[in-house]
């Protein structure tokens, strides 16, 4: 049993210090999805605690069946979806930079150039409006997918949708996505995610 796994075991027996490890450890995590699908950081910062709170009050069911981020994202996506239904909100803004901490699909490069970077910075404002212009179910799938590399299952069981609609909402989100793109002169930046389904959530 790792530390997280000891973390978990001792939360769910209602030991506080040790849900406070954990919130620390997934906190940057849960704060990078519910920006983006959130519209404003308020509305981040709301579903990120809404969705830790409830992480606290189910942890004692909480089996196992599937890994722990998985089930914590589930709570997280639910939070935001709630706060986007409450407010009437149809599509939301995208929040920080692709380059933020552990969400960056691509490494960096070790030595780019002033113009390479430039075209980077560029090319991931308009990923981040094309997030913002897809309509949240197709946001909330390819968030997951290309930003948290969560593999298909993992994005059904946090969606609370079956494989097959994972698929169809990731393919037409990203059709949708590379249409915005070319549109404004993006050719290459909507290419699917590279990862293999042995990886998981992160």
């Amino acid at each position: 049993m790792n530390e997280e796994q000891r973390w978990i075991a001792a939360a769910r027996n209602g030991d506080q210090e040790s849900f406070e490890k954990l919130v620390r450890l997934y906190e940057k995590r849960v704060f990078s999805l519910t920006s983006r699908m959130c519209r404003n950081s308020a509305d981040a910062e709301e579903a990120a605690q809404e969705a830790f709170l409830a992480a606290w009050q189910a942890l004692p069911a909480f089996r196992g069946d599937a890994s722990f981020a998985t089930w914590l994202y589930r709570l997280v996506s639910n939070a935001c979806v709630d706060i986007l239904r409450r407010e009437g909100r149809h599509q939301a803004m995208a929040g920080p930079s692709l380059d933020d901490e552990g969400s960056s699909p691509e490494p960096p490069d070790k030595s780019p150039s002033p113009h390479a970077l430039a075209e980077r910075a560029e090319l991931r404002r308009q990923i981040e409006a094309g997030l913002a212009a897809l309509p949240p179910e197709y946001r909330q799938v390819l968030i997951l997918r290309e930003i948290h590399q969560c593999t298909y299952d993992e994005i059904a069981q946090i969606c609370s949708i079956d494989l097959g609609t994972v698929k169809s909402r990731i393919n037409r989100g990203r059709k949708r996505l590379r249409k915005i793109l070319l549109e404004s002169g993006n050719f290459s930046a909507a290419g699917a995610s590279k990862k293999t389904e042995k990886e998981g959530c992160r």
